[in-house]
């Protein structure tokens, strides 16, 4: 097995919001007002019925099963126990078919190089200890043309404000603690990174997100929460 790049508190933090992953009014509210955009940035860049997709940090399986309903083969992977066994629970509701996996990027990068169509990569890249090596692990997986989507936080006063200050202590969305600012990564850092690994920039946008009246919308600043699309070159 490959070297894991993992951080064992963030497995922790995630396990303790297992149980209400798919509450839409619970810790994990955010993910839940979010994912219809996000499912929308890469369905209209990914034809996805037919197409085999990797989620990446899947968690609960929010984004694969919007994934899986569009016609898409999702693999997610997670490395949290518990997140999948309710990823893997919440099939038996939504009779979708998804092959969930406790897997690490790296370990699945090995096993299928060259083998989706698509890499979905949301919320996770700040959580780990090394995203310049998770960036490498994922280009690996893409076929060539094929896409890679990465949505996270900037390193600003202005996502500090929001995503720290706001949702964790002042709104109280998220539990304290689940966001480290110093581990924010700006849109140019990511870019680079996935150059490095090969892959062609392709799309950059704001995701804004306003938590009191759960709506969510792609476009405008990149200040606060942004998505980003590359592909493989053949």
């Amino acid at each position: 097995m490959s070297a894991v790049n993992v951080s064992a508190e963030e497995i922790d933090r995630f396990a303790r919001l297992a149980a209400r992953w798919w509450d839409p009014d619970g810790e994990s509210r955010p993910l839940h007002d979010l994912n219809p955009v996000r499912t929308a940035y890469v369905a209209g860049r990914v034809a996805l019925q037919g197409a085999r997709v990797a989620d990446v940090g899947c968690g609960g399986g929010l984004l694969s099963e919007s994934l899986a309903r569009a016609g898409a083969e999702v693999v997610g992977v997670d490395l949290g126990d518990q997140v999948i066994d309710v990823a893997r629970m919440h099939l038996h509701e939504s009779r979708l078919d998804v092959d969930y996996r406790v897997q690490s990027s790296a370990d699945l990068a090995a096993a299928e190089p060259g083998a989706f169509d698509a890499v979905c990569c949301m919320e996770l890249i700040e959580h780990v200890p090394d995203p310049a090596a998770l960036i490498r692990d994922l280009a690996v997986m893409l076929k060539p043309q094929g896409r890679l989507f990465v949505s996270t936080l900037n390193r600003t006063v202005q996502a500090f404000s929001a995503a720290i200050f706001g949702a964790e202590y002042l709104l109280g969305l998220l539990p304290r603690g689940t966001h480290h600012y110093e581990n924010f990564l700006r849109p140019s850092e990511l870019a680079r990174w996935m150059r490095d690994a090969g892959l062609e920039l392709e799309d950059a946008q704001g995701l804004k997100y306003n938590p009191l009246t759960r709506k969510a919308c792609l476009g405008g600043s990149m200040a606060v929460n942004y998505v980003i699309c590359a592909h493989r070159p053949v």
